[in-house]
């Protein structure tokens, strides 16, 4: 199934990061393709010639785990547009799934930038967009944080400044209103893609139509809670009318982050820049002897609110990385073990 709308790899966000990754071969067997969609077993895909509705490839899941996302770009065989290879990416967002298995699950792939939205009342959260930011970097996205619903507020300002403290780019904005939202739109050029997190009742559906003109569903909000229902509940890519596409994802509760330490260096840069002056290198900046981020923290130069967010995302980080990497370890022996067991069971039926 082919789109009438045709784009060039250029507007699609293809770069010379993927270029240098075909071999000579493959120029001429075949065609890049970038995923838009994906929803159960099948993968929408954008390449030259339009976009196509492709079964997923059993070699794109491993173990249960699905190893492609949207933003992913894929090669696909000339002719009969299969998907054959997924190309590297320069950047993945991906968390732990919810639940208590061991899955990892993928959000986003190659995406430029990152509007972390979030609304101008009870859901503003510093300890949730510190996560979103860890997102980010991980991801290396640029973090633009979004304050919607900001003609609802007497105090923005105060909102915009807290925001700016966490060292990002702050737009305040009505997702209604398309003046508005243009402060957004220097981000949403010819072949840029961003993507757009933030939990369920920001009116990021809202947003999406206003962006993109796209017809998305949307359901109103309680006015007991001001909070939405869930409208978005497939990761997929909207052409916007700048060029660019943008990534919707759905309201992520359980949004738990492993193996992030880089990143969160850079979200709390200046804890970890003073770490570097403390007596002791594993100092933990409880009560050592020259400690310099208690120093800080003692004359006002650090919050003790950031230091313990810091420790306690990066206690999850530890655990649910040890977590995983316990699971698979587990699940590979048993693997193992039963592929041994099969074996003998076979030689002795061939020597019986």
């Amino acid at each position: 199934m082919t789109s009438e709308t045709d784009n060039t790899l250029a507007e699609l966000g293809w770069r010379h990061f993927f270029q240098s990754q075909l071999a000579i071969d493959e120029l001429e067997s075949t065609l890049p393709g970038r995923i838009i969609g994906v929803e159960r077993s099948m993968l929408h895909v954008a390449s030259v010639s339009g976009v196509r509705v492709l079964p997923l490839p059993r070699n794109f899941i491993d173990d249960g785990e699905l190893l492609v996302t949207v933003g992913d770009w894929v090669l696909l065989s000339a002719g009969q547009y299969l998907p054959v290879r997924l190309l590297d990416r320069f950047g993945l967002f991906r968390r732990k799934a919810a639940g208590t298995g061991r899955q990892v699950q993928l959000i986003a792939a190659n995406v430029d930038t990152l509007f972390i939205l979030t609304s101008a009342d009870d859901d503003f959260n510093m300890a949730r967009l510190e996560r979103y930011l860890a997102l980010a970097h991980e991801g290396s996205a640029t973090p633009v944080i979004v304050i919607s619903k900001a003609d609802i507020c007497d105090d923005v300002q105060d909102l915009t400044s807290r925001a700016r403290a966490l060292g990002a780019l702050v737009e305040t904005i009505d997702a209604r209103d398309v003046d508005s939202v243009a402060c957004l739109r220097s981000w949403c050029g010819p072949g840029q893609t961003v993507a757009l997190v933030g939990s369920s009742g920001v009116v990021k559906s809202t947003l999406v139509n206003t962006l993109a003109n796209a017809s998305q569903a949307t359901h109103g909000v309680r006015e007991s809670d001001s909070k939405g229902r869930h409208t978005t509940t497939s990761r997929s890519m909207h052409r916007l009318g700048d060029g660019g596409w943008l990534l919707d994802t759905p309201g992520m509760r359980e949004l738990q982050l492993f193996d992030v330490q880089e990143a969160l260096d850079d979200v709390f840069a200046e804890i970890t820049e003073m770490a570097a002056a403390c007596r002791f290198s594993d100092c933990t900046h409880e009560s050592e002897p020259g400690c310099a981020v208690r120093a800080a923290i003692d004359d006002g130069r650090i919050d003790p609110g950031r230091l313990k967010r810091l420790k306690k995302l990066q206690s999850e980080s530890f655990r649910l990385s040890a977590s995983l990497a316990e699971r698979r370890a587990r699940d590979r022996s048993q693997g193992q073990l039963y592929k041994a067991i099969k074996k003998q069971s076979k030689d002795r039926k061939r020597g019986g």
